[in-house]
């Protein structure tokens, strides 16, 4: 079971680099997402973390 903890921790910390990758190269170009994201409905927001989530568990599945 400590190996699963570890393996998250190390996910959510790879998660931390990757996204803060995008404000460090291109900050102007990431805040102007982030207020159009503001202007998205909560169903295409849902939507899109929907199919987020589901392509990363499909990738992790091939991946093992």
């Amino acid at each position: 079971m400590s190996e699963l903890w570890h393996e998250l921790w190390l996910a959510f910390c790879l998660v931390l680099v990757i996204e803060g990758v995008i404000p460090f190269l291109y900050p102007q170009r990431w805040r102007s997402m982030v207020s159009q994201l503001g202007t998205m409905s909560d169903q295409t927001l849902r939507t899109f973390g929907l199919v987020s989530m589901l392509l990363g568990t499909v990738l992790l599945v091939f991946s093992r």
